[in-house]
């Protein structure tokens, strides 16, 4: 994997979690240092920064979703989502108030780039529990007018493939056995993230 040109390294991931807290001090008006603001944007003409991919920036405070918005489907470079969705995460997110410069000392960031989401194909529910793989794969669903996902990394909060399920079937505002009683769409990605 790690021949993968599309594979971002570790240091790779610290420059977008630089990123996404320098947008979000810019938006909350913290003055951060020039040198590094230039030296980052240096970094980040790095081309693997510039494909277009899925991302997601989730925010917690202390060890608690404080924020996450992200786009599945590539939209734009990496570099743009992680800024856009990195502002979405810390004033856009309806479950959460806007966040305030008080409480940004104490929020982690994490970034995740997704892979492109692919379809998942099964007969009913127990087949679908048998092809899900735990921690590795993030699910998309869809019924109708109603989609939701879930990262990989919720499958550290709901390691059950049944909750899990349940619980993304009741955020897509469908019944929580729906992916039983129901042919969903799924779709399944992979993401690499990085954390503070």
């Amino acid at each position: 994997m790690d021949a993968d040109a599309n594979v971002i390294s570790k240091k790779q991931g610290k420059l977008l979690l630089a990123l996404a807290r320098q947008t979000i001090e810019e938006q909350l008006g913290i003055a951060g240092n020039d040198d590094n603001k230039e030296s980052l944007q240096q970094a980040l003409n790095d081309k693997i920064f510039q494909k277009e991919s899925g991302t997601f920036v989730t925010l917690k405070k202390n060890g608690q979703l404080r924020g996450c918005i992200g786009t599945i489907s590539p939209m734009d470079s990496i570099a743009s989502g992680v800024k856009r969705n990195a502002v979405n995460a810390a004033f856009n997110d309806s479950r959460f108030p806007t966040l305030t410069k008080d409480e940004f000392p104490d929020i982690d960031i994490e970034v995740s780039i997704l892979t492109n989401p692919q379809p998942l194909s099964y007969t009913d529910g127990n087949d679908l529990l048998q092809k899900l793989q735990p921690i590795k794969d993030g699910v998309i669903i869809r019924s109708g007018m109603h989609s939701a996902t879930f990262l990989p990394q919720v499958w550290e909060q709901l390691p059950q493939p049944e909750d899990f399920l349940s619980r993304l079937c009741m955020k897509a505002g469908l019944y929580p056995n729906a992916w039983q009683k129901e042919q969903l769409e799924v779709l399944i990605y992979h993401v690499q993230y990085f954390e503070e």
